[in-house]
């Protein structure tokens, strides 16, 4: 008990520095002139920040963005749940599957794809329509709010559907029936029967997608710089990107309003979620899931999921790759398969900017995602075995940073590392990494640790096992599958991120997504592409391998046994 109660003050040390050092920091450099007065407290950066005539336009520009695609991604999400837990609609399982890979995408390549298909000018989409109808303009448009909005919606469509679906699957369906049979239509009991059981689930959904909307740079910043519509973090990417000197200060300022925001938001977030057995329709007397038979509706409704399907998994790959091939975008047809080669993958092998993207990107995935996994063990299992204030205090901080948006911290961490020898080095993006995406390892972990009684410590512990030899051969071998689970997260969060990096990285120690972000903005969309599905290859590589490995472990653990 006593290494528990030393261990507690240490990890809250730590976890502490990661997630209230660069908030204190930001806080701090937005009273200050710039990084080289830090200290000299003023005002000024805020009444330039929220003064300035095209603040009241960003601000209304984030509020239409944020919650229209809060209102897309629940809406999808409510459908495809409704047909993936309560209809007998085929390959349901398989469409639940597929529905959660999209995590896996890059979000800066998903916007790319869907720039590539539908941007104005050479857009594939918009050329082929063109040319197929005749018109003299393009149809589509996707440099406007509206674009933003949808593939926006379209990429946290997964964070909603792993809310909403858990919720739909344990409805009590006799509700539903008893409306029925009290008279009320499908519409009546849909509305006063179905959605308000569900509203904590809905609203925990969406405001769940305003946060993580809030802290998007990928979409805004491919896909709204572009047609000149700014939100709060493509705004705070101006002014430390734009001019002769980056001002930090008065991004600071900005950043604070966007951070305020999103911690209100995560509040209100844990309190519907906290409320939600007032809504509890199952008890201990049979109940029993009823499937819906969609009748003549079940292949029409199937058409509609699998192109939904096909439009989050395989469309962006396939124009990535498709585009990779190319010397510039056209529409596909047989002078565009006779200009197909290797030359952009070639010219992007042979970048040394590229090259060391690369490799800063895949050590960040491994080495990272290690560190990361050994911290947020020690940090689950404080959290679940040791029942204390501390605990709770380190619990809290642990899951304080989901709510920062990574452009906002970075700036944070930005006035820290400045007066470090870490600057400009690889090594701030590593701790900078692991304090934004510590909770993405601690969730599995948690869960994990929850099921290990501690009576298999106890046991060893009274056969004079010390608590390093119990927690090597009792307690790691059993977290195996959540040791997994947390890497494979950290992994692909570390290797995809864009929005922290983009702050943070300097000369040398450039990663893919800002690599890609750089040959966005250069108009070089087949190196970009070819970089982009190296990228993929790698994410998927790191996940397999990380689950080959976590499989051999545990057999090896079993036989051991």
């Amino acid at each position: 008990m006593p290494r528990k109660l030393t261990l507690t003050p240490t990890l809250i040390i730590i976890v502490g520095f990661l997630t209230i050092c660069p908030v204190f920091m930001l806080l701090l450099g937005s009273f200050s002139e710039g990084l080289g007065t830090f200290g000299g407290f003023t005002l000024d950066k805020y009444i330039s920040a929220y003064t300035d005539p095209a603040f009241a336009g960003i601000l209304i520009n984030t509020l239409i963005f944020t919650l229209g695609s809060a209102l897309v991604a629940t809406a999808l999400a409510l459908f495809l749940a409704y047909m993936n837990t309560r209809t007998n609609i085929p390959f349901k399982f398989l469409f639940g599957v597929i529905t959660i890979i999209p995590m896996m995408i890059p979000h800066i390549l998903f916007a790319v794809s869907w720039v590539l298909l539908l941007n104005p000018s050479n857009g594939i989409l918009n050329r082929l329509l063109m040319q197929t109808f005749g018109l003299e303009k393009a149809l589509f448009n996707i440099y406007t709010l509206q674009g933003m909005i949808l593939v926006e919606g379209l990429l946290d469509l997964p964070i909603a559907y792993l809310i909403i679906a858990p919720a739909m699957s344990a409805f009590d369906v006799s509700l539903e029936e008893s409306s029925k049979v009290c008279g009320a239509s499908t519409w009546r009991t849909l509305t006063r029967v179905t959605l308000p059981v569900l509203r904590p689930a809905i609203l925990a959904s969406a405001i769940l997608v305003i946060v993580r909307s809030l802290a998007s740079f990928a979409v805004p910043s491919v896909i709204g710089m572009p047609g000149r519509k700014y939100v709060l973090a493509t705004h705070i990417y101006q002014i430390i990107s734009t001019g002769f000197s980056a001002d930090y200060g008065k991004a600071a300022a900005v950043g604070m309003s966007a951070l305020a925001a999103s911690i209100v938001l995560i509040y209100l977030y844990r309190y519907l979620t906290s409320e939600s057995s007032r809504y509890v329709t199952i008890s201990s007397r049979g109940f029993k899931p009823t499937l819906i038979d969609l009748k003549g509706s079940r292949y029409p409704l199937f058409t509609v999921v699998g192109a939904l399907s096909f439009v989050l998994i395989v469309l962006p790959v396939i124009v990535l790759f498709y585009t990779s091939m190319l010397p510039y975008v056209m529409v596909p047809g047989a002078r565009a398969f006779s200009l197909m080669s290797f030359k952009n993958w070639i010219d992007v092998l042979k970048d040394p900017i590229s090259l060391l993207a690369l490799k800063n990107s895949l050590f960040l995935g491994v080495v990272g995602a290690t560190l990361g996994v050994f911290l947020s063990i020690l940090v689950s299992y404080v959290i679940v075995k040791v029942r204390t204030v501390a605990s709770g205090i380190l619990e809290s901080l642990s899951f304080l940073s989901f709510s920062f948006p990574g452009i906002v911290i970075g700036v944070g961490f930005m006035w820290f590392f400045v007066r470090t020898p870490l600057y400009a080095t690889i090594w701030a993006l590593l701790i900078g990494y692991i304090a934004t995406y510590l909770p993405y390892g601690i969730r599995p972990l948690t869960s994990a640790f929850v099921q290990i009684h501690s009576s298999l410590e106890e046991s060893s512990r009274v056969c004079g096992a010390g608590p390093v030899y119990t927690m090597r051969r009792i307690v790691i071998p059993l977290l195996i599958p959540g040791i997994i689970s947390a890497w494979i997260l950290m992994a692909t969060m570390f290797v995809r991120e864009l929005t922290l990096s983009v702050v943070l990285s300097r000369p040398g120690s450039e990663v893919l997504a800002v690599q890609i972000l750089r040959f966005a903005e250069d108009g070089l969309w087949g190196r970009l592409s070819a970089l982009g599905i190296i990228m993929i290859f790698i994410s998927s590589t790191l996940v397999v391998a990380a689950t080959l490995l976590g499989k051999k472990l545990t057999k090896m653990e079993t036989v051991t046994n």
